[in-house]
This record gives structure tokens, C-alpha cells and sequence, in this order.
């Protein structure tokens, strides 16, 4: 029978114990995650931390949100919001409750939207797009304005109302897009960049009316604000109503707070421009009475001034008269002035002419070659002796010199000279050179 000494030890965990271990786990196993859902149950006790439920359709997860890090957020959130955290996996270890902690908050939908605007609109700032330097001068009366909106709605009627009340005159051309949806600023940057290829408009209108951020994002794409950067054609901005401002506002040569106040800014005042003619007219017609009076009054003076024919003839005669002889002492002037000149240039000429340097540069190269000759005949009489006297010293020296004296070289069939008498043996053929020729000889005997 087993004691209670034999029972296996068993490791009993605390609740506090478990909880703690598996707060560990969670918060070990899982990177900051971004987590986006609907809020509800939003709590705000006077610590000023926040606790709240962030659920989809299927799920829900219980957050908190410390104060020194709600107090950062620029909006305050409200049950039924949806919204996108970046948030810690956690385990409340009072409760034993998995929750989240949310260190930042911001909008979905609408906010995401707000701050890709604002990240777009500070690089493009950046890049030189607003810069108020590049902007154009729009056309005081344009030849015919472009319209790049949707055919059907209420932006273009808008314009063309305003346009057939001041000034009908001016021929419009509408490039129909879609100005919201998926493609959308696609479509809107491409009807710019065709505008501009045709060259048919002296000014753009790019816009639409009021709407959502959501209706008004084509205008914030960063295709459409480059083609209205490119676009050789100034063009004016109108989207929306007034309070609401995009990327094309921006870029564009100016901003319309609305589509009507475009046509507005466009088109003269019909009524202000008739009278602006009748008064040019006016004033044309006074011009043209002065003009005439003094013209009038300028021919009367000329008549009186005007003299008969022919003194006007013998005057002119004489004048031609006294230009001649005056032409003709100029000519005799000059001729002598020329010969003057002339002369004195050739007595410089003389003086500066390079034939005696020539003659003075041929005469020293005559002594440079003279010089030059006896040198070198002077160098080899030298070098000649100096090969005598060499030759001589290595004749004195020669080993035919020494033959020449009865010595002989011996030396054995390979070539060898023999030294001594131990270096060949009887009967081996041995040559003996001479101071004149060579003997082939057979040795016969040794004696070391």
C-alpha cells in the first residue's frame, strides 16, 4: 500500500500566478499591432484614462487607453466611430480579461483620408507645386474657356449659367469625366493633359460641385495636381463649395471657392463692357475732332511758309552748288592726308623691315655650323685615339698575344682546357692551339 510520501509532487498554480504567466505569454508572443473596428461602451473615468470596446461583425475586444496618451489625439472619439489603433496585447490580470492597450487613435475612413491629404499636400509643398511664382495670369478676355467637369452635373450648369448671363460671347468646350469614383483622377488628368496638347483654350476650369471628402478625392489625387502643374494652359480651381479646399486648389493658378464664382472670375460684365466701349467710342470721336482741327490748322501755317517754285529751285541749286565745292576740297583733303599717312608708314616700314635680322641670323649660322664642324671633326681625332690606345692595351693583355710567344691551349675532345696532367689520360686525344693554327694530338704518356 503507497504512502503519502510516494504521491507525485504536484505544481499548483495561483489565479494571480496563471494570470500573471499569461499576461507574459500575450504580451511576448505579439509585435504593436494596428487594429480597426467600431467603438462602443466608452468609458471616461476622472482618471482620465479611457476603456472601451473596439468590435467588427463577428468579435469584440476590450481596449484601454492611458491619459498621457489620449491626450495626444487631435479628435475626441465617440461610440460608433470607427476608428484604426496601434495598440499592445495584453491580459488585465485583475480580472483575467485579454484586452488591448492602445498607444495612438486615429479616424478610419474619413480620417485616413484627412491625413493622406495632409501628407500629400506637405510633399508637394515641398516639391515647389504651390509656390506662388509659378502661378499665371489668367486671360481678361478669354478667347474660349475649357471646362473639365462631368457633363451632367450641376457644376456645368452653373458655369454656363453665369457665362450666358455676362458675357455669351465666349464659346465654351466642356471635356466630360467622371469626378468621383475609382479612376476618377485619372480621367480628370488626362482631359488636362488633352487640353493642353490641343491648345484650343485660353483658360481651364477643373471642378465640381460640394460633396463629402470622400466625393471630393479625385481632386486630391497626385496625378491630377501634376497635370495641372504640366499644364500649359492657366487654369482656375473650382471644387466644391467654399470651405472646402484640395490639392487642385493649391496648385491651380487660382482657386474659385465655387464653379459659378469661376465663370464669374472669367467672364467680363457684358453691361460694364458696352459701356466701357461707348465711352472709348466717345473719346475716339473727340481724339479724331482734335486731330483734324490741328491738322487743319498746320496746313494753314504750311501755306503761308510755302514759296513760289522757282526760287525754291535756285535756292536748292545753290546749295548744291556750294556742297559740291565743298565735296571736292574734302577730296583733295583726304588724298593729301592719305599720302601723308602713307608715306610715314613706309618709313616705318623701312625702319622695322627684317632683312638686315635675316641677314645677321644667316651670318650666325654660318659661324654656328663652322663651329659646329670643327667640334666634331676635333671629337673624332679624340674618340680615334682612344680606340688605339684601347686596342693596344687589350692586345697586351690578348691570350693570342701570349700564343704568339710559343705558348699553346690544350684541351681535350669536349672542349676543356686542361690545366694539369691528371685531368687526361694515355691515350686520349687531346688539340694544342698555336699562335697560328691547331694540332690534333694523341697523348702518349703522363707525368704529374
Amino acid at each position: 500500500m503507497a504512502t503519502s510520501t510516494d504521491t507525485p509532487t504536484r505544481d499548483v498554480y495561483t489565479v494571480s500566478r496563471l494570470n500573471a504567466e499569461a499576461r507574459a505569454v500575450l504580451e511576448g508572443s505579439f509585435p504593436l499591432l494596428w487594429v480597426q473596428g467600431e467603438i462602443s461602451n466608452l468609458a471616461r473615468p476622472s482618471s482620465g484614462h479611457w476603456y472601451f470596446s473596439l468590435k467588427d461583425a463577428a468579435a469584440q475586444v476590450r481596449c484601454a487607453m492611458f491619459r498621457q496618451r489620449n491626450q495626444l489625439l487631435r479628435f475626441k472619439p465617440q461610440d460608433g466611430m470607427h476608428v484604426v489603433i496601434r495598440a499592445r496585447v495584453s491580459l488585465y490580470e485583475g480580472r483575467g480579461e485579454f484586452q488591448l492597450i492602445a498607444e495612438h487613435m486615429e479616424e478610419a475612413g474619413s480620417g485616413a483620408l484627412q491625413q493622406a491629404f495632409e501628407m500629400l499636400k506637405l510633399r508637394l509643398g515641398r516639391e515647389g507645386l504651390f509656390d506662388a511664382a509659378r502661378k499665371r495670369p489668367l486671360p481678361r478676355l478669354p478667347r474660349r474657356i475649357g471646362v473639365v467637369t462631368s457633363p451632367t452635373g450641376a457644376a456645368i450648369r452653373d458655369i454656363l449659367t453665369v457665362l450666358a448671363r455676362r458675357f455669351p460671347a465666349i464659346p465654351v468646350v466642356i471635356y466630360p469625366v467622371p469626378v468621383q469614383g475609382t479612376g476618377a483622377g485619372e480621367q480628370i488628368a488626362g482631359a488636362i493633359r488633352r487640353a493642353g496638347e490641343r491648345g484650343e483654350c485660353d483658360v481651364l476650369i477643373v471642378g465640381r460641385g460640394g460633396g463629402s471628402l470622400e466625393d471630393l478625392w479625385a481632386f486630391n489625387e497626385e496625378v491630377v495636381a501634376r497635370a495641372i502643374h504640366d499644364s500649359p494652359i492657366p487654369i482656375v480651381s473650382a471644387v466644391g463649395h467654399e470651405v472646402d479646399f484640395t490639392i487642385a486648389d493649391f496648385v491651380a493658378d487660382m482657386r474659385a471657392p465655387t464653379p459659378s464664382a469661376a465663370a464669374e472670375l472669367l467672364s467680363p460684365d457684358r453691361e460694364e463692357w458696352r459701356t466701357q466701349i461707348l465711352q472709348l467710342r466717345l473719346r475716339l470721336a473727340r481724339s479724331f475732332q482734335r486731330q483734324m482741327l490741328h491738322r487743319k490748322r498746320s496746313l494753314e501755317t504750311l501755306q503761308k511758309r510755302l514759296k513760289h517754285p522757282g526760287r525754291r529751285l535756285q535756292e536748292i541749286g545753290q546749295r548744291v552748288d556750294g556742297m559740291e565745292q565743298r565735296l571736292a576740297r574734302a577730296r583733295h583733303n583726304l588724298l593729301r592726308h592719305a599720302a601723308a599717312r602713307l608715306a610715314a608708314l613706309h618709313a616705318r616700314l623701312e625702319r622695322h623691315t627684317p632683312l638686315h635680322r635675316v641677314q645677321a641670323m644667316q651670318a650666325r649660322q654660318q659661324e654656328i655650323q663652322r663651329r659646329l664642324c670643327s667640334a666634331a671633326a676635333q671629337n673624332l681625332e679624340r674618340m680615334n685615339r682612344r680606340l688605339s690606345q684601347a686596342a693596344h692595351a687589350l692586345d697586351t693583355v690578348s691570350p693570342l698575344a701570349t700564343l704568339s710567344r710559343g705558348y699553346a691551349i690544350v684541351t681535350s675532345a669536349d672542349g676543356s682546357v686542361l690545366r694539369t696532367a691528371a685531368q687526361t689520360a694515355t691515350g686520349q686525344q687531346v688539340q694544342a692551339r698555336l699562335g697560328q693554327g691547331r694540332l690534333l694530338c694523341r697523348v702518349e704518356g703522363v707525368e704529374e
